[in-house]
C-alpha cells in the first residue's frame, strides 16, 4: 500500500523525468512507469497471444526486463517503444519455447457446467470457457483491428487514448474499431465488450512487477547528458549533437595545431619534435582514459571498495594534470634549445626573410591601441628564446596573456583556450577558471572530462563541493549522480534537485558546443595564417 501512497509524487511527471528518478533508484518512478504502460502491454501480448494468463506475464517479464536494461535506453523520451520492442521479442520467444499445440478449440457449452467458485478467481480473472469462447470471436479477426478493439474496451472506451497508445490518428481507429466491429459475431458482441473491459490489468499487476524487481538493483548508468533532464526530442539530439562535437573537438584542434607546427619547423629534426611532442600528448590522455574507465569497471566488480577506487582515480587525474605541465613547459624549452642550434648548424633553412630572426611574418601587432595594449598580436613562428609572450585585448601565441581573450599553449585572459588555460572562463587541457571547462577543468563551475569544482559536471569523473553529475564516477558533499556515486544523497530525486539537474543540462548543451567552437575555429585560422605567413618571402 505504500507504494501507491507515494505514487502521488511522481504521477504526471514525463517520461524523461520518470526514467531518469528509475535510474537513480526510485522504484516509485518505475511503478508509474508500469501503470501508465501495463494496459498497452498486456493489450499487445493478448493479441498476440490468446491467452489471458499467459499474456499478463509476457507483460510482466517485459517489465522486468526494462527495469534491469533501462540504462541502455538512449532516449528516454522514447521509452514506450522501447518497452513495446522488449514485449515483441518476449512474445516471439514464448511462440518458440511453446510446443505448438491446438490452443483455440471449439466450445460446446451444454446446459450443465462445472459450478466455478468465483470467489476463488483473482479479481481480474475470468473462467476458462469464457477466455476460449471470446478468443474463438478474436482469432477470427486480423491483428489490425484486434489490437485497438482489444485496447478500445480497456481504455475506458477512449478513442482519443488508444490512437495515443498505438500512435495512430483518431480517424484511422475509429475506422478500424468500426470494421472489427461488424466483424464480430452479433450474438457475441455484448459479452466479448464486456469481458474485455473486466479482464484490463489493475493494481495488482503493478505490484507483481514491483515485488518481481524488489530484489533487483538499479541499472548502475545514470543519465546526464542528452539523457534523462532532457524535456523534448529536439534537445535530446541537440545536446547529443553538441557533445560529439565537442568530444572531437580536441583532435580536431590537435589536427591544426600539428599542422601549423609543422608549417613553423624548417629541419627534420624540428619536425620529429613536433610529431614526438603531439604524440606524447595523445599517449597520455590515453593513459589517462584507459584508468578512468578501468578504475570504473572495478568500482562494479569490487562495489565495497568504491570509495577506495573513486579516491585512487582522483591520482590518476592528478597524474595527467601534472603530466601536461611538465610536458608543456619541456616541450616549449625544447623547440627553443633545439631552434637555436639549427640557426647555427644549418643557416640555409632559414634564409627566407620569413623565418630570419625577429621577421615581422613571425607576428602581427594591431596598430590600434585600447589604454596603450594593441587590440591584438598574434604570434606565428615557432618559439624562440628572443620571444616575449603575446598581449594585447586578444592574443595568441606559445605563450598568450589577453585583456579580453586568448588563444595559445599557456593562455591567460578573461576568456581563454589553451594546453593549459587560466582566467573567468577557460578551455584547455587544463583550464581554471570561474567557469572551468577542459580534459581536466577547475572552477566554481567545472565542466569536463574530469571536472573539479563547486559544482562538477563531466563525463569520467566529477568532484564537486556541493554536487557532482558524471556517467562515471561521482564524489561530492551535498549531491552526487552517476554510475558511481558518493555523497550525502546519490542518485535520487533530493541530489537532482541539489544539482539543479535540468538547469545543469541546459547549460551543459551550450558549454559543450562553445568549447567546440572556441576550439576549433581558432585552431583553423592559426594553422591558415602560419601557413600563409610562414610561406611568404
Amino acid at each position: 500500500m505504500n507504494l501507491f501512497n507515494k505514487r502521488s509524487s511522481v504521477a504526471g511527471k514525463g517520461d524523461a523525468t520518470l526514467v531518469m528518478l528509475s535510474l537513480g533508484g526510485n522504484r516509485q518512478a518505475y511503478s508509474e512507469i508500469v501503470n501508465r504502460y501495463q494496459t498497452l502491454l498486456c493489450s499487445l501480448a493478448y493479441s498476440s497471444t490468446g491467452d489471458l494468463r499467459h499474456s499478463e506475464d509476457i507483460a510482466q517479464e517485459a517489465f522486468v526486463e526494462g527495469w534491469r536494461k533501462l540504462d541502455t535506453l538512449h532516449d528516454p523520451e522514447k521509452l514506450k517503444s522501447w518497452l513495446c520492442g522488449i514485449l515483441r521479442f518476449k512474445v516471439s520467444r514464448h511462440y518458440r519455447k511453446t510446443v505448438k499445440e491446438t490452443q483455440h478449440q471449439d466450445i460446446q457449452l451444454t446446459t450443465e457446467q462445472d459450478i466455478v467458485d468465483e470467489a476463488a478467481l483473482e479479481q481480474t480473472a475470468i473462467s476458462e470457457q469464457h477466455q476460449a469462447l471470446l478468443w474463438q470471436v478474436l482469432d477470427q479477426m486480423e491483428p489490425l483491428y484486434r489490437e485497438p478493439m482489444i485496447l478500445f474496451y480497456r481504455e475506458e472506451q477512449s478513442v482519443q487514448r488508444v490512437a495515443e497508445e498505438l500512435e495512430l490518428s483518431e480517424d484511422a481507429v475509429k475506422q478500424r474499431i468500426s470494421r472489427g466491429r461488424k466483424l464480430l459475431k452479433e450474438a457475441m458482441a455484448v459479452f466479448v465488450e464486456d469481458t474485455l473491459k473486466h479482464s484490463k490489468p489493475g493494481a495488482a499487476f503493478t505490484v507483481a512487477v514491483m515485488t518481481m524487481i524488489s530484489g533487483i538493483s538499479p541499472p548502475a548508468k545514470a543519465v546526464v547528458l542528452g539523457g534523462s533532464a532532457v524535456k523534448t526530442g529536439l534537445l535530446f539530439k541537440f545536446a547529443s549533437f553538441a557533445a560529439l562535437l565537442a568530444s572531437v573537438s580536441g583532435l580536431i584542434g590537435s589536427w591544426f595545431s600539428l599542422r601549423a607546427s609543422l608549417a613553423q619547423s624548417r629541419t627534420k629534426r624540428e619536425r620529429h619534435l613536433v610529431k614526438k611532442s603531439v604524440t606524447l600528448f595523445f599517449v597520455f590522455a590515453a593513459l589517462y582514459i584507459a584508468g578512468m574507465v578501468g578504475l570504473k569497471a572495478l568500482c562494479y566488480v569490487f562495489p565495497q571498495h568504491a570509495v577506495t577506487l573513486s579516491l585512487l582515480s582522483q591520482t590518476v587525474v592528478a597524474g595527467l594534470v601534472i603530466s601536461y605541465v611538465i610536458l608543456v613547459k619541456t616541450m616549449f624549452g625544447a623547440m627553443k634549445d633545439l631552434r637555436a642550434l639549427e640557426r647555427i648548424t644549418q643557416p640555409e633553412a632559414f634564409m627566407a626573410s620569413a623565418h630570419r630572426a625577429g621577421a615581422k611574418q613571425r607576428e602581427y601587432i594591431s596598430p590600434f591601441r585600447l589604454l596603450g595594449v594593441p587590440l591584438c598580436h598574434f604570434q606565428f613562428g615557432m618559439p624562440e628564446h628572443t620571444d616575449t609572450p603575446a598581449y594585447g585585448w586578444i592574443a595568441a601565441g606559445t605563450h598568450a596573456r589577453g585583456l579580453l581573450f586568448a588563444w595559445g599553449g599557456v593562455a591567460v585572459a578573461p576568456v581563454s583556450v589553451g594546453i593549459i588555460s587560466f582566467g573567468i572562463i577557460t578551455i584547455g587541457g587544463v583550464g581554471v577558471g570561474v567557469i572551468g571547462t577542459g580534459t581536466v577543468a577547475f572552477g566554481v563551475l567545472a565542466f569536463g572530462a574530469s571536472a573539479v569544482g563547486y559544482q562538477a559536471f563531466a563525463s569520467l569523473s566529477a568532484v564537486g563541493w556541493q554536487s557532482a553529475i558524471s556517467g562515471g564516477i561521482s564524489m561530492a558533499r551535498e549531491a552526487a549522480i552517476g554510475a558511481v556515486a558518493i555523497a550525502k544523497h546519490e542518485n535520487n530525486e533530493i541530489a537532482g534537485d541539489i544539482a539543479r539537474l535540468s538547469e545543469f543540462q541546459w547549460l551543459s548543451t551550450w558549454v559543450l558546443l562553445a568549447i567546440a567552437l572556441l576550439v576549433i575555429v581558432p585552431a583553423i585560422w592559426h594553422a591558415r595564417a602560419v601557413t600563409q605567413r610562414m610561406k611568404a618571402d
